[in-house]
């Protein structure tokens, strides 16, 4: 183990969250004996590449500070490399660290616990999906969820969590069941209608909703959560029990553990991560033991 690792740092997450967590992340890890290098950039791609010449590089580890955007530009870097990946979540919605029962806006606890693993070797690999060149750690969304995000992108005038409320309220008016075709293990194609269909290698998105409330990150399987067509009220009913995962007791939901999808619907955009993936079509895969984070 090399002891010099890198700290890769979003500035702006979490309303600013992520300058000042990186400090306290830094110091646990100095105090501890290791030497910190940290990597910014000017821009998403600028930082991934300097986070690759890193890897590149052999440092030890790869330190993330920020929320699941940062996590999901760590995960390009790390995937497949053998460098460990730490997370110092701070940013809004924290989904990876949370599914992995990380620290959240604690980054003085987080960097403690990255150096603990680092020198006692505690690492857990995980499975991580991809999608085309894409790593993605927890969900990757498409239908009424991926609509609401686009929405609410679309809405400069307004910030914060009101914006997507209000987003959700637009598409509620608007909606209508999206016809699919999927197939799933590389079996027959299926054509159905369905308000949304998630892929979990993680449990959450959003800030905690259970959308996929049993998948397990390293099972080798993805946990697909469809739910199916379903009217207005019904979907206003359903919605919100998606905080506890108890949706997927209702009937116009199922639930099929593959290791891989393929999607395609006309006009929906997929979002890993809460980051857009692009439009369908798409082939989404299991990559077992794709990352090893480090973790207690």
């Amino acid at each position: 183990m090399t002891s010099e690792i890198t700290l890769f740092v979003n500035p702006t997450a979490g309303r600013g969250r992520g300058a000042r967590a990186a400090q306290p992340a830094a110091s646990a890890l100095r105090d501890a004996g290791f030497s910190v290098r940290t990597v910014l950039g000017e821009d998403a791609d600028d930082a991934l590449r300097r986070a690759r010449e890193a890897v590149a590089a052999g440092t030890g580890a790869l330190i993330a500070v920020g929320g699941d955007g940062m996590m999901s530009l760590a995960l390009q870097a790390v995937a497949g490399t053998g460098t460990p990946l730490g997370v110092v979540a701070v940013g809004t919605g924290n989904d990876f660290a949370r599914a992995l029962g990380l620290p959240i806006r604690d980054p003085a606890a987080a960097g403690r616990l990255a150096a603990e693993a680092l020198k006692a070797g505690t690492e857990r690999e995980i499975d991580l999906g991809r999608a085309g060149e894409r790593w993605f750690g927890s969900v990757l969304a498409s239908g009424f969820d991926s609509r609401v995000n686009d929405r609410g992108n679309r809405m400069r005038w307004v910030g914060g969590r009101f914006k997507y409320d209000l987003a959700i309220l637009a598409e509620l008016a608007a909606f209508r069941p999206i016809p699919y075709r999927i197939r799933l293990d590389g079996g027959p194609v299926r054509e159905i209608e369905a308000t949304l269909i998630a892929v979990g290698n993680g449990s959450t998105y959003g800030g905690g909703m259970r959308i996929c409330a049993d998948a397990v990150m390293d099972d080798g399987l993805f946990d697909v959560t469809v739910v199916g067509d379903c009217s207005r009220s019904t979907l206003l009913k359903v919605f919100p029990k998606v905080y506890k995962g108890t949706h997927l007791d209702h009937p116009q939901v199922t639930v099929h553990r593959v290791a891989s999808i393929e999607l395609a619907a006309a006009g929906v955009t997929a979002y890993a991560d809460g980051e857009p993936l692009g439009a369908l079509p798409l082939t989404a895969t299991c990559v077992p033991g794709a990352v090893r984070v480090l973790s207690r």
